[in-house]
């Protein structure tokens, strides 16, 4: 371990003396939102950045290990939603004054829960909708707004986001989901870190290979 010191996951500050960047894992309150180990974000508050998230929504936002959220990330919760089978979007039912019931759920889109993979790249002021499921490996583009799902090791951009291109080919892809470096022991990652971070992708695949 570098320094002596193990990685630690339930320490909020992750680099010593600096406060704007966190483990996100150990600052969360909302018991709807699940957040792998080591996840971080580059600020010093996470769920400032989970919007339209209130005691009665229903979904939940899910968050696995290893992921990187730039500043700026919004994951945008079911209840921005407007009632839209009706000839008026307007939410009288939320603002005082106006005779109007809560709508029956079937009557608000929802598209379920917001599910990110583990080791996830989401860019600078990316924006993540309702019911977005993003597949473990995937890179978004800053400031992309991203409506539909999104496959592992694939990058998108834009808005709405489109696919740039996958990052590896399919036999690696497969390789890195069937191996799930980021559920191995913090040591055994430790260990791993030369085939995680080595850029000659044939080393890599043989070490995969060898593996799973």
């Amino acid at each position: 371990m570098k320094n002596g010191k193990k990685p630690d996951p339930n320490a909020v500050y992750p680099i010593a003396g600096y406060e704007k960047e966190i483990y996100v894992k150990p600052t969360v309150q909302n018991p709807n939102i699940v957040v792998g180990d080591f996840t971080y974000i580059a600020d010093s508050d996470f769920e400032s950045h989970v919007t339209h998230f209130y005691p009665w929504s229903r979904d939940k936002l899910i968050i696995g290990k290893f992921c990187q959220i730039a500043s700026g990330t919004e994951f945008v919760m079911n209840d921005a939603n407007h009632q839209m089978n009706a000839v008026s979007t307007f939410p009288f039912y939320t603002l005082e004054g106006w005779d109007m019931q809560v709508p029956a759920p079937t009557d608000m889109p929802f598209k379920g829960d917001t599910v990110i993979g583990n080791d996830v790249w989401i860019g600078q002021n990316a924006t993540i909708l309702p019911g977005v499921h993003i597949g473990d490996g995937a890179i978004i583009g800053a400031s992309s707004v991203v409506g539909s799902d999104v496959a592992p090791y694939t990058i998108v951009v834009g808005n709405p986001a489109r696919i740039l291109r996958k990052r590896f080919d399919d036999e690696l892809i497969d390789l890195l989901l069937k191996f799930r470096w980021w559920d191995k022991s913090i040591e055994e990652i430790d260990r791993l870190i030369p085939i995680l971070t080595c850029s000659d992708l044939e080393i890599v695949r043989k070490e995969l290979r060898a593996r799973v």
